[in-house]
C-alpha cells in the first residue's frame, strides 16, 4: 500500500494538478474578451504590467488593501492559515526528504518546532473560519456542504500530519492518511475553488492589467487596492 501511494498515486496526483492548473490558467487568459480586454493590455505592456504587479502585491501584503483592512479578524487567520499551508508542504524537511528521493531536487527546509507550530496554525485558522461561517448570517447564508468540504480536503493533510507527528494510535495509518489526504487535495486544486492556489494570480493580474490601463491608470490615477 505504501509504495502504491508513495509511487503511482504521488506522480498521478502531481500531474493532475499541474497540468489541469496549467489547463486552466491558458483557458482563463484565452477566455479574456478581444474587443475588452486583451487589446487593450497589448497596446500598453509596460501599463498593465506595472497595474499587474501592484494588485498581486497589495492582496498578499497583510491589511495592504482596503477589503484587508475592513476585516481585521478575517485577514488575519486568512494569512495564518495560508501562510502555514504553503511554508509547511514545501519546506518541512521530511516531505524534501521525500522529494529528493523521487525528483533529486530539494528545497530550503525549516525546523520541526517551527512546522508544528505553523501546522497547529493552519488547524486553528481553520476552526475560526468554520466557526465564522456559522456565527455570521451574512457568511452563513452563502455557504453551502461544498464549502465545509473545501476546507475538510484543505486542512485534513494538516490533522494527519500531526496525529503521525505525535504517533496518537497507529502511526502507519496516520502516515498512509496523511499521504493520501494530500494526493487528494493535490487531486482536488484543478477542479475546485482551490484552484486559486494559482488562478489567484492570474486574476489579480487581469484586474490590475484593467485598472492600470483603462480605469484612469493611463491618466496617472493608481487603484487604491
Amino acid at each position: 500500500m505504501y509504495e502504491f501511494i508513495t509511487g503511482f498515486m504521488f506522480w498521478l496526483s502531481l500531474g493532475v494538478c499541474l497540468a489541469g492548473m496549467l489547463i486552466r490558467t491558458v483557458l482563463y487568459f484565452r477566455g479574456l474578451a478581444w474587443n475588452l480586454d486583451r487589446v487593450a493590455y497589448k497596446a500598453y505592456p509596460k501599463d498593465g504590467f506595472n497595474g499587474a504587479m501592484r494588485s498581486i502585491y497589495k492582496w498578499l501584503l497583510p491589511f495592504g488593501t482596503h477589503g484587508w483592512r475592513k476585516q481585521p479578524f478575517m485577514t488575519v487567520i486568512f494569512f495564518c492559515f495560508h501562510i502555514g499551508a504553503v511554508i509547511v508542504p514545501l519546506f518541512l524537511v521530511a516531505h524534501n526528504l521525500f522529494l529528493e528521493k523521487k525528483t533529486g531536487l530539494s528545497l530550503f527546509t525549516i525546523n520541526n518546532s517551527v512546522a508544528d507550530f505553523l501546522t497547529w496554525l493552519v488547524v486553528a485558522s481553520a476552526i475560526l473560519i468554520v466557526l465564522r461561517r456559522i456565527a455570521l448570517p451574512e457568511v452563513r447564508i452563502m455557504t453551502t456542504w461544498y464549502d465545509y468540504l473545501i476546507i475538510l480536503i484543505s486542512v485534513l493533510p494538516f490533522i494527519t500530519g500531526l496525529m503521525a507527528r505525535y504517533e496518537v494510535g497507529n502511526y502507519n495509518f496516520w502516515l498512509l492518511a496523511h499521504i493520501l489526504s494530500g494526493e487528494i487535495l493535490l487531486l482536488a486544486i484543478p477542479f475546485t475553488k482551490l484552484s486559486h492556489v494559482f488562478l489567484f494570480f492570474a486574476s489579480r493580474a487581469q484586474l490590475g492589467m484593467d485598472y492600470g490601463i483603462k480605469r484612469g491608470g493611463l491618466k496617472g490615477t493608481k487603484m487604491a487596492w
